[in-house]
């Protein structure tokens, strides 16, 4: 039996959540996803826009598994291997059961995501798979922007007004430190917006799914932690001028006008480029 048609065997997603009596925890930050159609969207068009047809030859990871729906749509793409980590006990024995079904395919890990080194290395492609728990989204994003190179990408539910963080332009409201660092680091595409009657319990706002691909030259930990540190300078003045919100930096006007930008601009007029910039010559 293929991967596909062992998930096919499985029982509903609605059916596993009452089976189990697996209640979204609010302290986890659960909001499960139990529409089939719209995961296997999710998978369908990450793999798309990556111009792969699955995800053979690929080590794919996903935090919070919760009742599995994305799960099962990785495994019904033929990955070499899936390690799903899992904070929730109760989730752990849905995973084992899928498990069973599918060859032992699974690597299930029941620890916290954000305790976890995803850096080792291996030949394999690793890829990144989540419907990301709200309340560590945005630590855990971080966390793998600082090591962009050990993946191949990365496809990331988070709610609506952060993914606009992450995609803000210059001169707008949601523009900053986020922004930032998530575009020096990759090409990002929004792949799509849900609604929240998608999700079980129902969530207050809307939610986006985001492709992170990592770009041909990124940085490396040094360069973002100097970057981090201006760029948590200069926000934490957003509506200064630069020149007063870096004010203790010396030479602040020669280094502004070697790179071609002006101290009386505002954090938010600076695109990520000249925020490299600038923090290399600092």
């Amino acid at each position: 039996m293929d991967l596909k048609t062992a998930i096919d065997t499985l029982p509903s997603l609605k059916i596993t959540v009452e089976s189990h009596g697996l209640l979204a925890k609010k302290s986890l930050g659960q909001n499960f996803l139990l529409d089939k159609n719209i995961t296997d969207k999710i998978i369908s068009l990450s793999l798309k826009k990556q111009n792969l047809d699955s995800y053979q030859n690929c080590h794919v990871f996903e935090v919070g598994p919760g009742p599995g729906g994305l799960t099962r749509a990785v495994i019904s793409n033929n990955p070499d291997k899936m390690t799903v980590i899992e904070l929730d006990e109760r989730c752990i024995k849905i995973m084992q059961d899928i498990n069973s079904k599918t060859g032992n395919i699974l690597e299930i890990l029941n620890q916290d995501a954000l305790k976890f080194d995803f850096t080792f290395n291996e030949k394999t492609a690793k890829h990144i798979v989540s419907n990301l728990p709200y309340n560590i989204s945005v630590p855990l994003l971080t966390k793998w922007l600082y090591n962009i190179d050990c993946y191949s990408s990365m496809t990331l539910m988070f709610q609506k007004e952060v993914a606009d963080r992450i995609q803000a332009q210059t001169s707008t409201k949601d523009y900053g430190r986020l922004s930032i660092l998530a575009q020096l680091q990759c090409k990002i595409s929004r792949l799509l917006d849900l609604n929240p009657e998608c999700f079980t319990p129902a969530p207050k706002i809307w939610s986006s799914v985001l492709l992170f691909q990592p770009l041909e030259k990124t940085l490396n930990k040094d360069e973002i932690n100097k970057l981090e540190k201006l760029t948590a300078q200069a926000f934490s003045m957003r509506r200064k001028m630069i020149r007063q919100s870096l004010k203790s930096t010396p030479n602040l006007e020669e280094i502004c006008d070697k790179i071609g930008i002006k101290s009386t601009m505002r954090p938010e007029e600076i695109t990520p480029e000249q925020f490299l910039a600038l923090s290399k010559e600092i």
